[in-house]
C-alpha cells in the first residue's frame, strides 16, 4: 500500500515536471540559467546586487531575466524531487517481496539519463535532438511508472476488468499499434516546438500558399543542423520548419482517426472497458481542439501547455489500455 501511494505521489510530480517543463520552453526561458545545475553560478536564481554583478563577470555574454531564471530554477528543483521519489520508489521495491524489481531499477536508470538530457539541454544551447529526446524521455517515464503502479496493486483488483470472451488479440494488435503511432506523433510534436515550427503555418486544414511545392523533408528531419552559438528560437529556414509543421498536422489527423476507431472497437466489445474507451474519446476531441486553438490563436501560453498535458493524458490512456488488453490475450 505504501509503495502504490508513492508511486501515485510520483506520477503526478512527473506530469508536473512535462507541464513545467512545457511552460519554460514555450517561454522562451530554456536558457534563462545559461549552467547546470546551478544558476548563474548559484544555486538558486541570483537576485542581490552583489549576486548579480558576480553573474555577470562570470557570464559577460548573458543578460539576466531572473522571470525567465526562476522558471528553469523551479523546474529544476521539481525534477531533482522527482528523482527522490523515485530512487524512494526503488528501495521500497526491494524491501517487498513480491514488489516488481526490473521496472523501478529501469525507471531509476531512465530518470539519471533524464538528468543528463537536462543538462545537455542548457550546455548544448537548446539543440532540437537533445530538447526532443528529453521531451520524449519525461513521457517515457510517466509510462513507465503507470506500468509500475498497475502491476504494483492487487490482482484481484484486475480480475473481472476484462470480461471472458472469445480471442482479443487482433483488438490488442490495433491498440499497439495505436500506441506506437501516438508515440511518433508526439516526437513529431517534440520535433515541432524545439524548432520552433509552430506557427509556420498559421491557416485551415494544412498550410497557406503553394506549401505542395516547397516542402523540404530532408532538411527539415536531419538531427544534424550546423555549429550555432544558441539554437533558441531556431536555426532552420522557412521551408523547414513549414514541412515539419505539416508533417505534424497530417500525423494528428492519422493518429485521431486510429484513436477513434481503438475507441469505438473498445467501446462495442464485451471487454469491460467502456470507460477507458470513453475517456479516449474525451482526450481525442480535447486534444484536436488545443491544436487548432494553437493555430488560430497564435500559440498562446494557457493553451500550448495544455496541449502538452493532453498528449502525456492521451499516452497514459493507452498504456492502461495496452496493459488490460495484452493481460487478457
Amino acid at each position: 500500500m505504501q509503495l502504490t501511494w508513492i508511486i501515485r505521489l510520483t506520477l503526478v510530480f512527473t506530469l508536473m515536471v512535462i507541464l513545467m517543463g512545457a511552460y519554460t520552453r514555450l517561454s522562451d526561458a530554456g536558457l534563462g540559467c545559461p549552467d547546470w545545475p546551478g544558476c548563474y553560478g548559484h544555486i538558486k536564481v541570483p537576485t542581490q546586487d552583489h549576486e548579480i554583478a558576480h553573474a555577470q563577470t562570470i557570464f559577460p555574454d548573458h543578460d539576466i531575466h531572473p522571470e525567465k531564471a526562476w522558471l528553469e530554477m523551479i523546474h529544476r528543483y521539481i525534477a531533482a524531487t522527482l528523482g527522490g521519489l523515485v530512487v524512494l520508489i526503488l528501495y521500497l521495491s526491494f524491501r517487498d517481496a513480491q514488489a516488481p524489481k526490473k521496472l523501478p531499477l529501469a525507471i531509476v536508470l531512465l530518470i539519471l539519463f533524464q538528468g543528463a538530457l537536462g543538462m545537455w539541454t542548457v550546455t548544448m544551447k537548446l539543440m532540437p535532438i537533445v530538447v526532443m529526446s528529453h521531451l520524449i524521455g519525461g513521457f517515457s517515464l510517466i509510462s513507465l511508472l503507470l506500468l509500475l503502479y498497475l502491476q504494483s496493486r492487487p490482482r484481484r483488483v484486475f480480475a473481472n476488468r476484462i470480461a471472458s470472451t472469445p480471442d482479443t488479440k487482433p483488438l490488442a494488435k490495433l491498440a499497439l499499434l495505436s500506441l506506437f503511432t501516438l508515440i511518433l506523433q508526439i516526437m513529431l510534436g517534440g520535433w515541432t516546438s524545439s524548432n520552433y515550427a509552430a506557427l509556420a503555418c498559421t491557416s485551415l486544414p494544412i498550410c497557406e500558399g503553394n506549401w505542395v511545392d516547397n516542402l523540404a523533408f530532408a532538411k527539415a528531419f536531419s538531427p544534424f543542423q550546423g555549429d550555432h552559438p544558441s539554437f533558441e528560437f531556431g536555426v532552420l529556414d522557412y521551408h523547414s520548419r513549414m514541412t515539419i509543421h505539416i508533417a505534424h498536422r497530417l500525423g494528428a489527423m492519422v493518429t485521431a482517426g486510429l484513436l477513434l476507431l481503438l475507441a469505438f472497437r473498445l467501446y462495442v466489445s464485451n471487454l469491460g472497458l467502456r470507460s477507458l474507451s470513453l475517456l479516449l474519446i474525451g482526450l481525442v476531441i480535447l486534444q484536436v481542439s488545443l491544436g487548432i486553438s494553437n493555430v488560430v490563436m497564435h500559440l498562446p501560453l494557457g493553451v500550448a501547455v495544455s496541449h502538452n498535458g493532453g498528449a502525456a493524458l492521451l499516452l497514459l490512456t493507452l498504456v492502461a489500455i495496452n496493459y488490460f488488453l495484452w493481460r487478457r490475450a
